[in-house]
């Protein structure tokens, strides 16, 4: 039977969610601990890659079990007793056997956070811009041309070996954390959606929009960037430690 396993990792502490070779991840844990609840081997298989050091709440697994299952909350309170301090499980429960946890994902969320003020309880999480607060306004005005379905090569990561760099992209927009006003703010994160990312496409979006945000580009320049098909025409890539998956939508209750 097929089981979708929902959890949050601090990805400072993971090359990633994949399985790699000399490095630790999210999905090795993941199934070491599954391995030894359930005392045979267990393949997990993620929503999606994320980079090394990003971070994930509500991320969706799924694993294949013919035994028993325990109750879901045993299930929960064991997994998270095994797992390192960096993962929490949230829940564990059954699907229909074709549902996949990449595949037949509707939508994922990404949430990027920068601050502008220091501040010593955001440095882990968010990404420090000093001494500038950038032009939120013109960075929305400039994210709109990511909306829609087009070809995102120039933010994917050289090499990437994707099939397609294809993506539909249905929201990006910043907004202010800690007030209604853009002038007076200091913490602000960036939403976007799509039916897919590439690698490193969220953070190279933030980091051409930030090109925007301080003056250094017009916020056309987006469009005309995505036309060239060439990452070296994007903007730099932002910290991964202050990206976050936050949601994966499924057509299923």
């Amino acid at each position: 039977m097929r089981y979708f396993i929902c959890l949050s990792y601090n990805g400072s502490a993971f090359s990633g969610w994949q399985i790699q070779e000399n490095a630790n991840s999210v999905q090795a844990e993941l199934q070491k601990a599954l391995s030894i609840l359930f005392k045979e081997p267990l393949q997990v298989t993620g929503a999606g890659r994320t980079d090394a050091g990003v971070n994930a709440r509500n991320y969706i697994a799924h694993f294949d079990f013919s035994g028993k299952m325990p109750p879901a909350s045993h299930v929960i309170y064991k997994m998270n007793a095994i797992l390192p301090k960096e993962i929490c499980v949230h829940s564990v429960y059954p699907v229909a056997d074709d549902m996949h946890a990449r595949f037949s994902a509707r939508s994922r969320t990404y949430k990027y956070y920068i601050h502008t003020e220091k501040d010593p309880f955001c440095s882990e999480f968010s990404y420090f811009l000093p001494n500038r607060t950038p032009d939120f306004e013109k960075m929305n005005q400039a994210a709109q041309y990511f909306l829609g379905e087009q070809d995102f090569t120039s933010l994917e990561k050289v090499n990437g070996g994707n099939k397609t760099s294809i993506c539909n992209v249905t929201h990006a927009r910043w907004e202010p954390m800690d007030s209604e006003d853009f002038a007076t703010s200091r913490h602000f994160v960036f939403t976007v959606t799509a039916n897919r990312f590439l690698r490193n496409m969220v953070r190279a979006m933030v980091g051409s929009l930030l090109e925007v945000g301080t003056c250094k580009r017009e916020p056309e320049w987006i469009k005309e960037m995505l036309a060239k098909k060439d990452r070296c025409a994007a903007g730099h890539s932002v910290p991964g430690n202050a990206l976050f998956l936050v949601e994966v939508e499924y057509d299923y209750e």
